[in-house]
């Protein structure tokens, strides 16, 4: 039978360390200082109701049906429940703060970068030769093969071969700039020429372009960009003392 293995903090901390990861902490510990104070400032206050209905929700979103659920999930995470309820109160907090800045900020934030956060449905093949990508881009153009046909024969990932070449709905900035620019000026649905990258000949077919709207959803992905903006701008602004002795 194998022996038990130890771990401790400083363990923990000594990984960290070596994963190269002390600087993303850093900045997620300083940004949430950040957070924490300019509400206390604001005077934003969390009740216990805010607490109970955030800490429901946190549950269902990890699936923690039970409380055995939860118990095992706490330990999963070396968390206690004063150390969960930090973690419900937090999230309420960014939550209350990023609106309190921001809330009359997000219309004309969309309205100014709406291009944005437009989508596009498109399948992509890469390929290394350039003079095949044309000879194949002509070839669909007139229907001697299909795209799916290319996909399947061409695309070397196996999942992605099964998908005909299928990546989804991607926003501007899922996209090289090269890319992007082709894509969004297409006219649905398009087979682009072949754009060259710095991953290969990209031949892409651009089935749809997706008009952003700003429903509940979008305002908060923006209010969390615009509280990220200023989160970023506030860290370039402090001297950060790292003490970790």
């Amino acid at each position: 039978m194998s022996q038990p293995i130890t771990i401790t903090a400083e363990d923990i901390l000594q990984q960290v360390k070596l994963s190269c990861k002390i600087p993303d902490l850093v900045e997620q510990i300083v940004s949430q200082k950040m957070i924490l104070a300019a509400a206390e400032e604001a005077g934003i206050k969390v009740d216990t109701e805010e607490l109970q209905k955030a800490a429901n929700l946190l549950r269902l979103t990890n699936k923690l049906t039970s409380a055995e659920d939860t118990w095992k999930w706490l330990e999963k995470h070396g968390l206690s429940i004063d150390e969960f309820e930090e973690i419900v109160y937090n999230n309420i907090i960014i939550g209350k703060l990023s609106q309190h800045f921001f809330a009359d900020k997000i219309e004309p934030y969309f309205f100014e970068n709406q291009l944005n956060y437009a989508g596009v449905v498109m399948y992509e093949v890469v390929l290394e030769d350039e003079d095949l990508a044309l000879e194949l881009f002509y070839a669909i153009q007139e229907g001697e093969m299909s795209f799916y046909d290319v996909a399947h024969q061409y695309i070397q990932d196996v999942e992605l071969r099964r998908k005909g070449g299928y990546l989804g709905v991607l926003r501007r900035q899922d996209l090289k700039p090269e890319i992007s620019a082709a894509v969004f000026a297409a006219k649905p649905p398009q087979l682009l020429k072949p754009i060259v990258t710095a991953k290969g000949i990209s031949l892409i077919f651009v089935e749809e372009i997706i008009q952003s709207q700003l429903n509940d959803e979008l305002k908060q992905e923006i209010l969390m960009d615009l509280l990220l903006s200023w989160i970023k701008s506030k860290i370039n602004q402090v001297e950060i003392n790292l003490n970790l002795e």
